[in-house]
């Protein structure tokens, strides 16, 4: 089930043309069936367009509870599987905390060994998310690189803070890679991924990994992911709206999606989650909270970094890139023209998230 022509996907497939971004390269994908610039995708436009029309009583976010953001969050993609795809479960209990997995494979051909295999990690600002909504695509991936998929409920803050959800997601990297035979994984084929905050958590495993010298971790990918909760501080960078290219006529629809990752008038990064994600005095610059703040890079693994045109993101990913190649790291930079935060959730209702999944299935493929 899809919203979309397929072969708006299949255009996507090895489209793109490449751009420079802080002196780094970066291929940037086109809206298939939109080539003025400046514009959202017209599936994303549609929603907003009707939004404009029937508009919903909201709460607004400065008074809004936890539990009414963890609400709002989350868009449960499609499936998009054409063969049929084993769902596992396991629940774990480390450090205290209880960490569920949940684990995806093609059932054909059974018993098979050596498949690669992707720790994935959901978004939801440290705060919510649910690993139901990135089942879809971690369903999708696992077909696409006939690989195993884990999908890892970590520990969520106020709760839990900083750096609870971290300590389970590098467990869960650890025990996968112990048991990757019962899994059919090759051990030498893990990756570990993430959205957002799982895109922070995933960059901040890939430099413990590099860190500790374990060398369980072959692949990164990090889509639009948080690398700095501070960025006043972070040399050589700078947020600017003129970075984005806006339409008159799209403005009042774009410019409001760019608000995370966005510092207010005095400088200040506009994330309040940080505040409920660390603990009071926390050193919010610290690497494995702000990875853009690490020494050096040299030895993390080779990585995927993707970004959304109209995402407050996509200037300090496009900067982490850079700050990775400048020290070795094998980096690739896809961005995506149209899209906003949270993309790869509308997987089977925008053709840039299927051709995401399809991007990380062909490097888990070459791993």
């Amino acid at each position: 089930m899809v919203r979309y022509p397929k072969e708006l996907a299949q255009a996507l497939r090895y489209s793109g043309v490449h751009q420079t971004a802080w002196g780094t390269d970066v291929q940037v994908k086109p809206i298939p069936d939109e080539p003025r610039p400046g514009r959202l995708d017209p599936r994303n436009l549609a929603d907003a367009l009707e939004r404009e029309k029937n508009p919903k009583p909201t709460v607004p976010p400065d008074q809004q509870t936890l539990e009414q953001r963890r609400a709002r969050m989350g868009f449960p993609g499609w499936n998009l599987n054409t063969v049929a795809i084993w769902t596992k479960y396991e629940e774990h209990v480390w450090n205290g905390n209880l960490v569920k997995i949940w684990i995806y494979y093609p059932r054909l051909p059974e018993h098979k060994q050596g498949r690669p295999g992707l720790i994935y990690l959901h978004g939801g600002g440290w705060i919510g998310g649910s690993p139901y909504d990135v089942e879809a695509a971690c369903r999708l991936i696992a077909e696409r690189a006939n690989a195993v998929v884990f999908n890892i409920d970590y520990s969520l803050a106020p709760e839990k803070k900083f750096p609870n959800g971290l300590l389970d997601c590098w467990e869960a990297i650890c025990y996968l890679h112990q048991n990757a035979e019962k899994w059919g994984v090759d051990p030498d084929k893990i990756g570990v991924g993430g959205d957002s905050a799982g895109g922070n958590l995933a960059a901040v495993c890939a430099l413990k990994d590099r860190d500790l010298h374990t060398g369980y971790l072959h692949y990164c990918v990090l889509m639009y992911p948080v690398v700095t909760l501070d960025t006043a501080g972070t040399k050589g960078y700078r947020w600017s709206l003129d970075q984005y290219e806006i339409c008159d006529e799209q403005r009042k629809y774009i410019e409001p999606s760019l608000h995370i990752g966005r510092p207010d008038d005095s400088g200040e990064k506009n994330m309040d989650v940080g505040t409920l994600y660390l603990e009071p005095g926390e050193d919010p610059t610290q690497p494995y909270v702000s990875p853009m703040f690490a020494k050096d890079y040299r030895g993390v693994c080779k990585t995927l970094i993707v970004t959304a045109e109209y995402d407050g993101l996509r200037l300090q990913d496009e900067f982490y890139a850079k700050l990775l190649r400048e020290d070795g790291v094998e980096v690739r930079v896809l961005r995506y023209k149209g899209m906003h935060h949270g993309f790869i959730e509308e997987t089977g209702y925008v053709p840039q998230a299927e051709d995401l999944c399809q991007e990380i299935a062909d490097d888990l493929l070459a791993l």
